[in-house]
């Protein structure tokens, strides 16, 4: 399954060392099972969106480790990809660039079709064959079309989404300079929250299978938020999103949370209905 992976800071400014392995330079199993692309995103101090990502395995990749380690930021995006649409090429991996935001999502639509014709014009911002990138751009669109509203934005687009094509999962993860968003829908799969207040310990986070890891000791006293796929340590805090339920951490910190779909999708998927490959994706390793 694809691993998410989002953090934030906000509103200090953190150099948080990432890497997709179980210690610098080391093969990672996990990747070796989710060997379809590796990426990272986050911002510069002018706010200016960085991206790293490659459609190769974290472990066969030493410039992802090399660039993690030196990446700095209020927010971070991170994704370890089993492809469910889309061939393997840097397009198509994740985290994705639009309007100066950076997008990461794991999980399955159907219907692409139907998608990029309710699209349109909006398809311009679209540069790969991925299900995620046009859910991308459709958010981005309802976001202009709300005047910034991010939150405003998601939530038209996934109700859309949710009443319209076919779906597995919509796990999101949205990051601008300062902010982040994060939705999981419906409850196919996981999606867990730590509210991190600041202790005197770094940030050492780790998931079970060694997909992602990071550490921030410059975070040892400030309080942080982290969302992931799965708990990364035994910290009690740890919870799992309710379906529908998007949460916002804004740039002083704060997090804010809804239900902008309490409803089921209108056309569920299941693992029996999807294509052999997008159903491998979606299963956990």
């Amino acid at each position: 399954m694809c691993r998410l992976f989002g953090l934030t800071g906000a509103p200090r400014r953190t150099r948080a060392t990432f890497w997709l392995l179980d210690a610098p330079d080391s093969l990672d199993e996990q990747s070796h099972r989710n060997p379809d692309g590796t990426g990272l995103g986050y911002f510069d101090a002018d706010g200016r969106a960085e991206l790293f990502r490659q459609p190769i395995a974290a472990w066969e990749d030493r410039q992802f480790a090399a660039r993690a380690r030196q990446a700095q930021s209020t927010t971070f995006v991170a994704h370890v990809r089993h492809a469910s649409t889309g061939g393997l090429a840097p397009r198509n991996t994740h985290p994705f660039r639009q309007d100066g935001r950076l997008f990461a999502h794991n999980g399955v639509i159907e219907g692409l079709d139907v998608l990029q014709e309710h699209l349109g014009a909006a398809m311009a911002q679209v540069a790969g064959d991925t299900d995620s990138e046009r859910l991308f751009a459709l958010i981005t669109r309802e976001i202009q079309i709300a005047g910034g509203d991010v939150a405003g934005g998601i939530t038209a687009a996934v109700r859309w989404v949710a009443a319209t094509l076919p779906v597995y999962s919509i796990n999101l993860i949205l990051i601008a300079p300062g902010d982040l968003w994060a939705l999981r829908y419906p409850d196919t799969n996981r999606l867990y929250l730590l509210r991190r207040p600041g202790g005197g310990q770094p940030l050492d986070h780790s998931d079970a299978t060694g997909a992602t890891r990071v550490h921030a000791a410059e975070l040892a006293n400030a309080p942080a938020v982290v969302v992931a796929s799965e708990p990364m340590d035994d910290h009690p805090g740890w919870r799992s999103l309710r379906s529908g339920e998007l949460v916002h951490v804004d740039a002083g910190g704060q997090v804010h949370s809804v239900t902008i779909l309490p409803d089921p999708p209108a056309h569920p998927l299941t693992l029996a209905d999807l294509r052999p490959e997008a159903a491998t994706s979606q299963q956990p390793h």
